[in-house]
């Protein structure tokens, strides 16, 4: 049951956080995106450039940022080169890792460029 909360309310968070981005004026271009290194949460694109989103959720800013681990982000990035290698410009695409953290409330709290390597 527990396993089955926390699915559910993943996919809330990921639904809150991509209302914000479309907001913003990003177009959605995939959700749950499974690449050679693992699934990306969101990948969203405006004006040519693809933003990959990572949503962590938690009781806490701090806790949701914490669960984002480095292992993690070298999965996403190399999922997200299987991504890039479906556009036009291949890996030439502009690109941004963001971290959207969801707190307890619903909050969102938006990480451009999270992916510090």
């Amino acid at each position: 049951m527990s396993g089955q909360i926390s699915y559910h309310a993943g996919l809330s968070a990921e639904d809150i956080v991509a209302e914000n981005y479309r907001r913003q004026g990003y177009e959605p271009k995939a959700r749950r995106w499974r690449g050679p290194g693992g699934e990306i949460d969101l990948i969203f694109e405006k004006l040519g450039a693809l933003v990959f989103v990572e949503v962590k959720k938690s009781r806490s800013f701090a806790s949701a940022a914490a669960r984002l681990t480095e292992r993690q982000m070298q999965r996403i990035y190399a999922s997200a080169s299987g991504f890039l290698a479906l556009m036009p410009m291949g890996q030439d695409t502009e690109t941004r890792f963001d971290a959207a953290l969801v707190d307890g409330t619903g909050a969102v709290r938006i990480v451009e460029n999270a992916f510090g390597f």
